[in-house]
């Protein structure tokens, strides 16, 4: 019986990109088998020189990690014969990314506009910092930036503290997948109509989104949300971190059942009947004193402890550190971490990709050396 290839086999996708929201979005496309071809400066996107773990002369593990599954090719595109090299591939490909300033994919020609002549049905994806018609359109912007101004960050932290923002580039990781679904639905109407477009999302929208329900709060209610302790529900309780013998554990009771698993695990069947804490929303509102009642039985037993004791009954998980996280036993059962051939570092171990079709994640393989496709792909003499 032959197996059904990736689900994205045959499309092929041009990416004009750099750091994170584009490469990471256009990295699903390749992983799920479509062919990504970088069109690269002669340079290289800028991110092939982040270090510390360098993999080369231009190659970077910071680099592999937004960009696995590409190939690469280096086009001057101010140039004449740049532009033409790429306008051959625009006609044999069916959508171009880019991720650069809302005002420069019509300075290079890079939308629909000025492709559609080459190829109707081309669909564009444009991910910029604040939009492509707008006062912003030519800032430069990037995901703390983004963070800082859509009140993320003030949402984020212990209330005595600093604002503070996400230990990775999350809003670079949501608007690289907000950008593929709607790359992906413009595709799916273009191979039905013949008829292509631009389509395009940014990262400040994208974070604006982020806000979901606090922000729906403000704009019905003029509620601003405030910064809670111990990474809490800003309405449900208990959900928060509480110390261990050892650490530290997160706990969900967002509905009542797990609560009263919780003060039976923990043996405070006493607390079912404190007026403070009858229902979620209320202990919301007594969390201090429901947080000083349940600190000290937590710093009875370790968190490895404790997860033996909840894991199955309520919603519990350890508050790890980036080693712990990376090596756990469920990592490697559930095979998150996995390994590419790589030509400088042999095996370079990756992050699989989260999606599973019919069991089974897809392979990967690491991207090509900068412009190392130039031959198959735009000729020897390029």
């Amino acid at each position: 019986m032959n197996m059904p290839g990736k689900p994205l086999e045959g499309i092929r996708v041009l990416t004009l990109e750099q750091f994170g929201a584009g490469p990471y979005g256009t990295m699903f496309l390749a992983e799920l088998g479509a062919e990504v071809i970088k069109v690269e400066a002669p340079d290289g996107d800028p991110s092939r020189q982040v270090g510390p773990y360098r993999l080369g002369k231009d190659d970077s593990e910071y680099f592999q990690a937004w960009n696995l599954g590409k190939k690469s090719v280096t086009v001057d595109m101010k140039s004449a014969e740049g532009r033409r090299q790429f306008e051959a591939l625009v006609k044999s490909a069916d959508c171009v990314v880019n991720n650069l300033r809302g005002t420069q994919p019509a300075k290079l020609g890079i939308d629909y506009a000025s492709l559609k002549h080459l190829k109707p049905a081309i669909v564009c994806l444009h991910i910029s910092a604040y939009g492509r018609v707008n006062a912003r359109a030519d800032w430069p912007g990037y995901d703390f930036l983004m963070q800082a101004e859509a009140g993320l960050m003030e949402l984020t932290g212990e209330p005595e503290g600093p604002p503070t923002r996400v230990g990775v580039s999350m809003i670079d990781s949501m608007s690289g997948l907000t950008g593929i679904v709607g790359l992906l639905a413009c595709l799916l109407r273009a191979r039905t109509t013949g008829q292509g477009c631009d389509v395009e999302t940014c990262l400040y929208d994208v974070a604006m989104h982020q806000l979901t329900y606090p922000g729906f709060w403000y704009l019905n209610e003029g509620d601003v949300s405030p910064r809670v302790p111990r990474s809490a529900h800003l309405s449900l309780a208990p959900v928060q971190t509480f110390p261990t013998k050892d650490g530290w554990i997160f706990i969900m009771c967002m509905t009542q059942k797990f609560w009263l698993s919780l003060c039976e695990a923990l043996g405070r069947n006493d607390l079912l009947a404190d007026p403070r804490f009858p229902d979620p929303n209320t202990r919301a509102k007594n969390r201090a004193e429901m947080t000083d009642e349940l600190d000290p039985t937590f710093r009875t037993r370790t968190t490895a402890e404790w997860l033996a004791r909840l894991n199955g009954l309520l919603p519990a998980a350890p508050v790890n550190k980036l080693d712990a996280a990376l090596d756990s036993a469920f990592a490697r059962e559930t095979g998150m971490v996995s390994s590419v051939p790589h030509p400088v570092k042999g095996s370079l171990r990756v992050l699989a990709n989260p999606i599973r079709i019919d069991g089974e994640r897809p392979s990967q393989a690491a991207c090509s050396p900068l412009g190392a496709d130039n031959d198959s792909l735009l000729g020897k003499h390029s």
